[in-house]
């Protein structure tokens, strides 16, 4: 099978609408002034990933490409094998029910103390 994730980044960004937008949070006038935020929406899969955590949009876009890669990746990932239901062994229910036993009496032995029973 072949890697349908492109490893080129113009390739990928081909693939993508690109739409800026204003980050919010700190970072003062800059980051407030300018669009430097980015949002990928991937045509052929629907998969829209953003990144605005730095100050420059190139660098989002690198942020942005590599988050689309990751999920591209987790999409064509097989999926998990089918579970298959299993019941404690006998032995670890009543290990179970001895510990619940023991604390039961620690839990009694904390009463009230009563005069001359």
């Amino acid at each position: 099978m072949t890697n349908l994730v492109p490893e080129d980044d113009d390739v990928l960004l081909d693939a993508c609408d690109l739409e800026a937008f204003r980050g919010s949070g700190p970072g003062g006038q800059h980051r407030n002034k300018t669009e430097t935020g980015v949002r990928l929406f991937h045509r052929p899969t629907g998969i829209t990933v953003q990144a605005s955590e730095r100050r420059s949009r190139t660098q989002n876009i690198g942020v942005a490409l590599d988050r689309l890669r990751e999920k591209l990746g987790i999409l064509r990932a097989p999926p998990p094998p089918k579970r298959r239901p299993t019941r404690p062994t006998r032995g670890s229910r009543e290990r179970r029910h001895e510990g619940k036993r023991n604390r039961a009496q620690v839990k009694e032995g904390r009463g009230k103390v009563r005069d001359g029973d």
